[in-house]
């Protein structure tokens, strides 16, 4: 099992459309190709409070890649990123990173 942190750093004033888009449609889209979310998070204090930060879970790499890959193609998906994109970027920046369970501790 690996986990994906992935952290979004919004565009000034655009948390709200990112987690409209999140809620209204990538979830529906995350089910559709079998991503499955850990949890979501805002920064409250820390470096930037215009970032979210989830987590993905995955079986390896290659399931990650075949799974995001065929979201990230979905044409349905393009359409609603770009309407939500429409009045101006969400996204500034976006950093990943892969994480893996330390033998110490166990998985769930």
């Amino acid at each position: 099992m690996i986990i994906e942190m992935r952290t979004y750093y919004c565009a000034p004033g655009r948390m709200p459309a990112l987690q409209e888009r999140f809620k209204n449609h990538t979830m529906g889209f995350f089910e559709k190709y079998g991503i499955k979310p850990l949890g979501f998070w805002t920064t409250v204090v820390g470096n930037d409070n215009h970032e979210l930060v989830y987590l993905l879970e995955w079986k390896d790499m290659a399931e990650r890649e075949a799974k995001w890959s065929a979201f990230q193609a979905d044409p349905q998906w393009q359409a609603r990123r770009a309407e939500s994109e429409a009045e101006k970027p969400i996204l500034a920046r976006v950093s990943n990173q892969f994480l893996a369970p330390c033998a110490f501790f166990p998985a769930t």
